[in-house]
């Protein structure tokens, strides 16, 4: 069967300057194209999947028959061979010797670094004032990762340089994906920063790991997980930056978004406030809470519907044969998560925010494949439920104490990387 290009095709250039361009209005109208979409990256075809039913064939049901695609072999440089990038045998081994860092003994501990560092923050208001909440979202994801990861003070030496570097290594990364190889190579300032920040970044990981080294106990954090289950120096920073880079941005554009979406939605904000009261009483939010705030756990949801990561890519390992296309091995495959939820067939009004749409009845209609926010199938994020815990009991600390309301007359501007950033998040901290 032949596979419909999509339009706005460059000579040389392929689709990358529509999709540098347009973002989602451009990915979110393949689907009127087909269940596939050829798309050209440069002069190098893609097959886009637009159907929640072909997106779970390629993550789950034939995830085996893939590995990572082009886009996270432009993350290499910066994370290596961690669990994002790596594939086979050794990424299996590797999620395995992982998999205790996120037990639920781990998890129930971590829970108290998230809701005292989501207390500090929200203590450090005041009324009245004030806050970029974009910023004070990415410092706090910074801090509760920086933390879990590492509990010495050379630990917190490498948790400033990633408020420092993350931010620029995934939005430059993210334009080198899309882009021609050769405009990495290019002399222009964002090359420059993304190198530089990859070389900080990587050497002051490698410090910690060494020093941990000289005393070799187990402090409880992260790295203390996988430097005793036998990982090597090498191994150990590859999957630290591969945390830190994971575990930073999603968090913090979901809890910048949740408090956007509450502000601009006083009845839903309501409900949150009645809830975290009848669930709290007053008390620190604890980790038992977690499945107690229900409603809370919804309005999470629809915000990781509305403002998931933009592409995820695959590279066909053997033949495969998707719907009625076969793709040759070596193929390049790309799924949307952002496309998939906001597909009308699948979320009704898809623009509406509607945390209704998360009640058991009501997702139990969902196809396969529909909602993705972490991928799914054998390479779904590790740190999944980690992310999730993180925003509810942030969500939960703040809105105990806090209203957020937004500024008039300060329009929320986008910009786009790997998701939907907003550019300027002013919101006035009124006591509740």
């Amino acid at each position: 069967m032949n596979v419909p290009v999509a339009p706005g095709r460059w000579p040389f250039l392929g689709h990358t300057p529509a999709l540098l361009r347009q973002r989602f209005a451009f990915t979110s109208a393949l689907h009127e194209h087909g269940e596939i979409v050829k798309l050209y990256l440069g002069p190098a075809p893609a097959y886009f999947v637009t159907s929640p039913r072909l997106a779970h064939e390629v993550l789950v049901t034939a995830g085996p028959k893939f590995r990572k695609g082009a886009m996270f072999d432009k993350f290499r440089p910066f994370v290596g061979n961690g669990l994002v990038l790596s594939n086979g045998d050794f990424h299996l081994r590797q999620r395995r010797l992982m998999q205790p860092a996120f037990h639920r003994d781990r998890l129930a501990a971590y829970a108290k670094i998230m809701q005292r560092a989501a207390t500090e923050l929200s203590e450090s208001w005041r009324a009245g004032e004030v806050r970029q909440i974009e910023q004070d979202m990415q410092g706090l994801a910074v801090t509760i990762v920086g933390e879990a990861l590492f509990s010495t003070e050379l630990g917190q030496e490498a948790v400033a340089e990633a408020r420092r570097s993350i931010f620029v290594i995934i939005q430059q990364g993210m334009i080198r994906a899309l882009s021609p190889k050769f405009v990495e190579k290019l002399p222009v300032s964002g090359n420059r920063r993304f190198d530089e920040a990859i070389a900080r970044m990587q050497a002051i990981v490698l410090d910690v790991i060494r020093d941990w080294r000289t005393e070799g106990v187990d402090r409880g954090d992260l790295l203390s997980t996988l430097l005793l289950a036998g990982m090597t120096d090498e191994q150990a920073r590859d999957e630290v930056l591969t945390l830190l880079t994971a575990g930073i941005e999603t968090t913090a554009l979901a809890l910048a978004w949740t408090f956007h979406e509450l502000g601009r939605h006083p009845e839903v904000e309501a409900r949150v406030h009645a809830e975290v009261d009848a669930v709290l009483d007053g008390r620190p939010v604890t980790d038992d809470d977690i499945v107690r705030l229900g409603y809370v756990r919804q309005v999470v949801d629809e915000v990781l519907r509305r403002y998931p990561l933009w592409l995820l890519m695959r590279r066909t390992l053997t033949e495969v044969t998707l719907g009625d296309v076969t793709l040759p091995e070596g193929a390049e495959v790309i799924v949307s998560p952002h496309a998939l939820h906001h597909d009308p067939a699948s979320f009704a009004d898809p623009d509406r925010f509607d945390p209704g749409r998360w009640t058991p009845e009501r997702v139990a209609e969902l196809p396969r494949g529909a909602f993705i926010p972490f991928g799914a199938g054998g390479r779904q994020c590790l740190g999944n439920r980690f992310a999730q815990n993180e925003i509810v009991i942030t969500v939960a600390t703040v809105a105990a104490r806090w209203r957020l309301v937004p500024v008039p007359g300060r329009p929320v501007r986008v910009k786009f990387t790997s998701a939907a950033y907003p550019e300027s998040l002013p919101m006035t901290a009124v006591p509740r």
